[in-house]
């Protein structure tokens, strides 16, 4: 299957602002790209990219003052499946992990582990380990925490946990944290996830967040937001948390003043 997908931020600055972005498709589905999502800005501005230290593509810019506007708009084969479920994908004891992954059993800015890890070892100790402790933890995140774009702002794990309520970035960072406490890597993912072979929501589109967590000598999709294997999700970056994959980070003041994401099947 095809997804059509992109978008078109506006922005208004005050002065010269150096901007980093992070707003391509992951270079590990750049095969799958039938049309770029080459980034477009109005007015033309010169761009250089970087790899980040987890392999994400970066985008440098200084927007100039006044308004901005910075738009893609790519096409990408997606595999019409929903995200694979591998029950059988064991937990790996700590000293047999690879050391590439060991960055991913630590606390980070928003997965505050130090604060979950009593209530993770009382909560899920008996559970099955590998697979099934996972899931129970994305099972428990996802009732224990109410959605709502009205929810949005910046928390950590805890506060999530505390307050009980959030948007997908809340719910990952708690499941990812819980994981950590429990000894499995995991790390943020965000991307695209349209509403396909799903009731269309009537709430504006936006970027998504979820998690993996590695199993099995593999890392695994979990999404506690949905907490259902979804199809046409499209990987963006990764990272620690969110704080490691922002779409963008400003330096000076602005104003976002339209933020608009589509992710729709083509045909």
């Amino acid at each position: 299957m095809q997804i059509r997908l992109g978008y078109e931020l506006i922005y208004r600055c005050v002065q010269p602002t150096p901007m980093i972005l992070n707003l391509n498709v992951h270079y590990s589905r750049a095969s799958d790209l039938l049309r770029s999502d080459l980034m477009h800005t109005d007015p033309v501005v010169p761009m250089s990219m970087y790899r980040d230290g987890f392999g994400n593509w970066c985008t440098r810019i200084v927007a100039p003052p006044g308004r901005l506007t910075l738009s893609a708009d790519g096409l990408i084969n997606v595999r019409d499946v929903p995200d694979p479920i591998v029950p059988d994908a064991r937990q790996h004891p700590v000293e047999e992990l690879p050391e590439e992954v060991l960055v991913y059993l630590l606390g980070s800015r928003y997965c505050d582990t130090e604060l979950l890890s009593e209530f993770a070892w009382k909560q899920f100790g008996s559970t099955p380990l590998g697979w099934q402790r996972v899931q129970a933890v994305c099972d428990f995140v996802h009732a224990h925490v109410e959605f709502g774009y009205h929810h949005a702002r910046l928390r950590t794990a805890a506060e999530t946990f505390a307050e009980r309520r959030g948007v997908c970035r809340d719910f990952a960072h708690l499941g990812i944290a819980l994981c950590r406490c429990l000894n499995i890597p995991a790390r943020y993912c965000t991307g695209y996830l349209g509403d396909i072979r799903i009731a269309p929501s009537p709430a504006p589109m936006d970027f998504a967040g979820w998690f993996e967590a590695y199993l099995g000598n593999a890392w695994h999709v979990f999404d506690p937001r949905n907490n259902v294997p979804r199809v046409g999700r499209v990987l963006i970056a990764r990272g620690r948390d969110a704080a490691d994959v922002a779409i963008s980070m400003t330096f000076g003041p602005n104003v976002l003043e339209s933020f608009r994401v589509w992710t729709d099947e083509v045909g």
